[in-house]
């Protein structure tokens, strides 16, 4: 009897230390480097069997100004069409959602290294004063046209990282790199009354945007405005550092 009862107890002792039953299966993470560029990315992770989890994440950026935007006007040093004081006014936001199946290595059970397929659909919203000179006769002048508008990708990837924990209900989950790949679809516009030199001037201004790498852009220009619509091949990379809650 106090063999059976040895043997028991090791076994249980040997089942806790392998599998962590006691960990729980369950983890909410927040992104704590994503936090200084102003968005909040929270993900939760499920444990389905030993080596392999489902995870959903959620990233969210108000509307607002360009994080560092007065460091990156400072690196730019450049007044030509006053860009400086642009950036700092331009806003920037953006929304996206990210389905992940991870496959541990090793022992598993929600810790060390892993392998991560993940398909990510996100939502780009941006607004700037564009401006553009034009020509009157032996005279010249400055004009802006203020545009908003949204960029909406879908890419998949696979995302290598590793997972420690920090405690029983602590973790550490350090995205090491994430590349992804996908496809774009957006538009920006925006609504100003031109007059015909105005509208000439702006469309060869736009021209430049055509000379964008990937993206292929197309505009139009009429006298109430300008929208200018964006198609293409989008591309990213995951990175970050989550401290989670496990339960």
């Amino acid at each position: 009897m106090k063999k059976l009862t040895l043997s028991f107890l090791l076994s249980a002792v040997i089942a806790t230390s392998c599998f962590g039953q006691d960990l729980g299966k369950n983890i909410i993470k927040l992104n704590l480097l994503s936090l200084p560029l102003k968005n909040i990315n929270v993900e939760y992770e499920r444990g389905l069997t030993q080596r392999i989890s489902a995870a959903i994440g959620i990233r969210y950026m108000s509307k607002g100004s360009i994080p560092f935007a007065n460091s990156i006007a400072e690196l730019l040093n450049d007044d030509e069409d006053n860009w400086n004081e642009r950036i700092k006014t331009a806003k920037l936001g953006n929304q996206a959602i990210t389905a992940t199946i991870r496959f541990y290595m090793g022992k598993g059970n929600l810790k060390g290294i892993y392998i991560a397929p993940f398909g990510r659909y996100a939502r780009y919203s941006a607004a700037l004063d564009y401006p553009f000179e034009v020509e009157n006769g032996t005279t010249s002048y400055s004009q802006d046209i203020y545009l908003s508008g949204d960029l909406t990708t879908l890419t998949g990837g696979i995302l290598f990282g590793s997972q420690f924990n920090l405690g029983k209900h602590l973790s550490l989950d350090w995205w090491i790199l994430g590349p992804h790949y996908g496809g774009s679809n957006g538009s920006i516009a925006g609504k100003k009354p031109l007059t015909a030199n105005e509208q000439q001037a702006l469309r060869e201004q736009l021209e430049e945007i055509k000379d964008l790498p990937i993206v292929k852009a197309t505009y139009t220009v009429d006298a109430n405005g300008a929208v200018v619509d964006f198609k293409g091949p989008w591309a990213g990379v995951r990175a970050g550092l989550s401290l989670g809650f496990r339960f």
